[in-house]
């Protein structure tokens, strides 16, 4: 099967870069029906898309530009934000012009197709996957799964710690992993946390009398919320003229897995806005069939089950 890919991957692979530089390969990744990625130089009036395809010239129709667009479920939108950036094709005909050019017409839509028929279509829940993030809403992020196929992870999957707004863990352009989900009416959904690590192992990297950075991504009433890691957080003694979003420094007084609770002492907080940090998965491939996040001692139960029973 072939590896279908978010954009910009297959882009920077030799095979695809020598296929851009040679007529004859072209010709012969048409014959094949093989995949191509080139970056689009501009979109026009109609809105088909001018594609770099090295010694020849590619046109991408605006019905061939992205699944949905003859149907009318997808946007222009999809098209025009391509500018500047790779995206996946087949060619379907090459023509040469009078004065010898060559024009190739490129189909984006088909190689989606493709990425939904050979590879999406047989994902189930639990399935890691690569995926790019595309742009960010306070709902959630959404990222390409595969030439350019959009799914979205909901803000509440992204991480166990709370969060305001994905940007507060991701970047646009930024190439993740992420779990499937589910599956319905042909869309698919992602979850993310699932793969940051469960209580007892975000907590290992922490003990009693430290004293570390974290974030603040709450402050309540009865307690600040800081964050360790992106599934850890501890909750914190009131202390005026802490916000959200700041960075802190914390005193670990007490960790207690049959609670899952780690006990906090703010020490210092202050404006230093940092990106996101990169993260550090427990698995990158493979499939989860289920995943629990409480310790084994804690009475209460926080878990994900993809396989059913």
């Amino acid at each position: 099967m072939m590896e279908y890919l978010p954009e910009g991957i297959l882009f920077e692979q030799a095979e695809n870069k020598a296929c851009l530089q040679s007529v004859s390969a072209l010709y012969e990744a048409m014959a094949e029906g093989r995949i191509l990625e080139g970056r689009a130089l501009l979109c026009g009036e109609d809105h088909s898309l001018t594609v770099d395809l090295g010694p020849v010239r590619g046109i991408m129709p605006r019905l061939e530009a992205a699944m949905g667009i003859a149907e009318g479920t997808t946007r222009d939108i999809a098209i025009i934000s391509r500018v500047g950036r790779p995206v996946a094709f087949v060619i379907t005909a090459m023509e040469r012009d009078a004065a010898g050019r060559i024009t190739a017409t490129l189909s984006r839509r088909q190689a989606q197709q493709r990425c939904v028929q050979e590879y999406l279509s047989l994902l189930r829940p639990g399935d890691i996957i690569p995926a790019r993030i595309t742009h960010l809403e306070s709902f959630g992020a959404f990222t390409d799964i595969g030439c350019g196929v959009i799914s979205l992870i909901p803000i509440d999957m992204i991480s166990v710690s709370r969060i305001s707004h994905p940007r507060d863990r991701f970047r646009p352009g930024q190439l993740i992993r992420a779990v499937v989900r589910s599956l319905e009416g042909g869309r698919i959904s992602l979850s993310h946390k699932e793969l940051l690590g469960s209580w007892s192992e975000n907590a290992a990297a922490f003990s009693p009398g430290e004293t570390v950075s974290g974030i603040v991504r709450s402050v309540e009433d009865y307690g600040i919320f800081v964050e360790l890691t992106p599934n850890l957080a501890g909750l914190a003694e009131p202390k005026p003229g802490v916000l959200p979003g700041q960075q802190a420094s914390v005193f670990i007084k007490s960790i207690l897995p049959e609670k899952m609770k780690v006990k906090l002492i703010v020490i210092d907080a202050f404006d230093d806005p940092q990106p996101p940090a990169l993260f550090r998965y427990r698995q990158t491939a493979g499939h989860l069939s289920r995943w629990r996040y409480s310790p084994p001692q804690c009475p209460r139960v926080v878990e994900t089950v993809f396989d059913e029973v």
